[in-house]
């Protein structure tokens, strides 16, 4: 996707290009370690300096981009050592936000999470249908959607933002085991349905405990 140049140069556009290079580093299209060189991706996906260099500090604040010592950019790293820091800290996260939801909650938001549960399966099934690079997406934004709405109460939108951030930077590890055909999507149908049973019983200890199950399923191939 490419923008033109002649574009205003605001938010909306170095929006537009965060997204288009967060794509690519998710599919693998931009690899692990690579370095970004301005002019090489104004080329590929248009945009100006000013704003090609905004929308890096974007993705390095995101943590899918690093500053390098030559004031450059470049993909962060995809090791295993790497993901595993990644989840024990996303998992930490979600396990306070989600205690906390349960405590707080209302009505509305069991409305919600039952709503973002349906819409997960739905993109699940879809994804195992035609695992082309569109539901692969749309699948892991109903994921995205499932675990945000599953802590939207915790009422601390700083947690949510920590819950963002790891959940985003563990994307492109999941969807490489999503493309090496390496997830079993039975079990995660089951854990997805014993924590929303739990949830909505209010059982904060077996949902945290089938949440934990759930996040690091992504270190193990075949969960």
């Amino acid at each position: 996707m490419v923008f033109g140049r002649d574009a205003k140069e605001d938010a909306t556009v170095v929006a537009m290009l965060a997204s288009a290079v967060r794509r690519d580093i998710s599919f693998g299209a931009l690899q692990p370690s690579q370095k970004l060189k301005i002019e090489d991706l104004r080329r590929r996906y248009g945009g100006s300096n000013h704003s090609m260099r905004e929308t890096l500090r974007m993705l390095s604040a995101e943590g899918l981009v690093e500053a390098t010592a030559q004031r450059g950019f470049r993909v962060t790293s995809a090791t295993e050592d790497d993901l595993r820091d990644i989840i024990l800290v996303r998992a930490e996260v979600e396990k306070l936000a989600l205690s906390l939801a349960i405590a707080q909650g209302d009505i509305a938001w069991e409305g919600r999470v039952i709503a973002a549960h349906h819409a997960l399966r739905k993109a699940e099934e879809a994804v195992q249908a035609i695992p082309d690079d569109l539901t692969a997406l749309e699948w892991d934004e109903a994921c995205r959607a499932f675990s945000a709405t599953l802590i939207a109460a915790c009422a601390s939108p700083r947690l949510s933002d920590l819950q963002r951030k790891f959940f985003d930077q563990s994307r492109r590890f999941r969807l490489a085991l999503l493309r090496e055909g390496r997830l079993d999507f039975a079990r995660r149908k089951a854990r997805q349905q014993a924590l929303l049973d739990a949830v909505l019983a209010r059982d904060a200890t077996a949902a945290i405990s089938t949440l934990t199950q759930d996040i690091e399923a992504e270190l193990r191939s075949g969960d």
